[in-house]
């Protein structure tokens, strides 16, 4: 018998992290399925829901710094196609976007100032269960005050979905005069009305 075939599966796993620079406060949601851009759309709606209202009461805009692959990748048209409707349709909202080059994630913030320190936390703890992955992100805390909370995102996140041309081309987006590919910002879609 094989390693693999001795060892099977239980749970998976996918940490997605958002961290409050202003706030020195790192949120990370753990789904049960894929890191899919649906996925990581709806881990940033659930946070602004739960803070923006309490800490940022009124703000109409937000600024996201993204790496340039992965699901939250200023490729993936599903990503822009998911921050159009959660964010800035049903939320109201203005998203800007700027993407850190292609290897430069080492700069985000969030791997230095929160993963960083995760994995620290969690180092030689075999994570075999999602109440321990929690509690041992919810630990993690740092000299300079960092606060993070760990959340199930419930839901089954599914791979390989499309967006067709005509959504893509109805997005409310603007790229931005330096590094357009990286750098955008999406507005609310007007609401049409119907004809009387």
């Amino acid at each position: 018998m094989s390693t693999t075939s001795r060892h099977k599966l239980l749970q998976r796993a996918v940490p997605y992290g958002i961290y409050d620079l202003q706030r020195n406060e790192g949120v990370v949601y753990i789904g049960q399925s894929a890191d899919t851009p649906d996925f990581a759309v709806t881990a940033v709606s659930r946070w602004v829901k739960d803070q923006v209202d309490t800490h940022y009461s009124g703000a109409t805009e937000i600024l996201i710094l993204a790496d340039a692959g992965g699901s939250n990748g200023c490729r993936p048209r599903l990503w822009k196609a998911e921050l159009q409707e959660q964010l800035c349709n049903r939320l109201g909202l203005i998203v800007t976007v700027c993407h850190y080059p292609t290897d430069c994630s080492k700069w985000n913030p969030i791997e230095h100032r929160l993963f960083s320190e995760i994995s620290l936390n969690w180092a030689g703890h075999p994570l075999r269960s999602f109440e321990t992955m929690l509690g041992l992100i919810s630990s993690t805390t740092t000299k300079t005050g960092l606060k993070v909370t760990a959340k199930l995102l419930e839901g089954v996140f599914k791979t390989g979905r499309r967006v067709a041309k005509s959504v893509m081309e109805a997005l409310n987006i603007e790229a931005h005069s330096v590094c357009p590919k990286w750098n955008y910002t999406i507005r609310p879609q007007a609401q049409t009305v119907p004809a009387t």
